[in-house]
């Protein structure tokens, strides 16, 4: 084992995968997880990681949520890889254990790094954007879709004195995919929440694939304008129109061909056509989704300019109502999405 001692908070499907990445290079990397059937399993088996054209196994230490009290040597980098709605206790529960100059790296959808900033510190934390398709269904296994080359990161420091630092953060994460260190983290993690809005909670909707629910009829259109809206929040909350996933820097500047262009790249590069987003695996698995953190970020973040967000109003009221058991994923749903938005679904 060489370098810092590293810890990633949260080894489901994305986790798990990066962390097997950073133990394979002989990085000291500890896995922490509230699932108790992953960790045993990773403790008996190791954990296992499916790619498009390989499979990896290796063994790490594994620890349950329970045994963070027992940690004695404080993690210099932890990687906070939970649902967004889990931040905070995740932060609380992994604060005493980071070290005094060490990081937070929330590598999640939505808004969470200025949550993390609240607990440990804006000095503590690193902000982050993450493009991987994966997913697990059996403890010790995960299944990722995209391969180092077409995986995608982006870091950037909270507190610009720390800004110096995140490139040997990036160093490290590069042995897992593409890493682009920026200046406007901020922003970055608004144009991905742009893409999360277009794309999570209105395929899950129609319990569909990413791709398919793209060629529904009707779809494309109230996918590209849930983007459309976001892309307005983002701006009337200061974030700026930058390139996110490797796209170049030529993008257009049109707040809504920009959503067009990554939203097309998305389908292109990081989705297969089996590829289900993380809401719906959510759902299929019993949990709730990022309902509140993506699309209601964008309602809220609107209604605070007095603006309002009607396509993205009617995929939360959907999505709750699925959540409630009043409503089930099913394709028909898009009748609901495409219905008049003044009405109640």
């Amino acid at each position: 084992m060489t370098g810092p001692r590293i810890a990633f908070l949260g080894t489901g499907a994305q986790g798990a995968s990066i962390a097997a990445d950073f133990a394979l290079a002989g990085l000291d990397v500890t896995f922490i997880d509230q699932w108790p059937a992953h960790i045993e399993a990773i403790r008996a088996n190791g954990i296992t990681v499916n790619l498009p054209a390989r499979q990896i196994n290796v063994r790490v230490p594994a620890l349950h949520l329970c045994q963070v009290a027992e940690v004695r040597q404080p993690f210099d980098l932890i990687f906070l890889v939970v649902k967004a709605y889990d931040t905070s206790w995740a932060t609380q529960l992994i604060k005493p254990v980071l070290a005094e100059d060490g990081f937070v790296i929330g590598l999640q959808n939505g808004m969470t790094h200025e949550e993390i900033a609240a607990i440990v510190g804006r000095h503590r934390t690193i902000g982050a954007v993450i493009e991987i398709a994966s997913n697990m269904w059996v403890p010790g296994v995960t299944n990722r879709q995209n391969d180092h080359d077409e995986s995608w990161f982006a870091l950037g420091a909270l507190d610009p004195a720390q800004q110096h630092r995140v490139e040997d953060v990036a160093v490290l994460l590069r042995h897992s995919g593409r890493v682009e260190v920026v200046d406007d983290i901020r922003s970055a993690k608004w144009m991905k929440l742009v893409v999360n809005a277009a794309e999570l909670i209105p395929s899950a909707i129609i319990d569909t694939a990413l791709n398919d629910a793209a060629r529904a009829p009707g779809m494309l259109e109230v996918m590209r304008a849930a983007g459309y809206e976001a892309m307005q929040a983002a701006l009337v909350d200061g974030a700026t129109i930058m390139p996110i996933i490797g796209m170049p820097p030529s993008m257009s500047n049109d707040p809504e061909r920009y959503v067009d262009e990554i939203f097309e790249e998305v389908l292109r590069t990081f989705s297969r056509e089996d590829t289900l987003t993380t809401s719906l695996q959510d759902w299929r698995k019993g949990r709730r989704a990022e309902v509140a953190e993506v699309n209601g970020w964008v309602v809220q973040t609107l209604a605070r300019h007095g603006r309002s967000a009607p396509v993205n109003q009617r995929v939360v009221e959907i999505a709750f109502q699925i959540e409630a058991g009043t409503l089930r994923p099913q394709p028909e749903n898009i009748r609901l999405l495409t219905a008049d938005r003044t009405s109640d679904p």
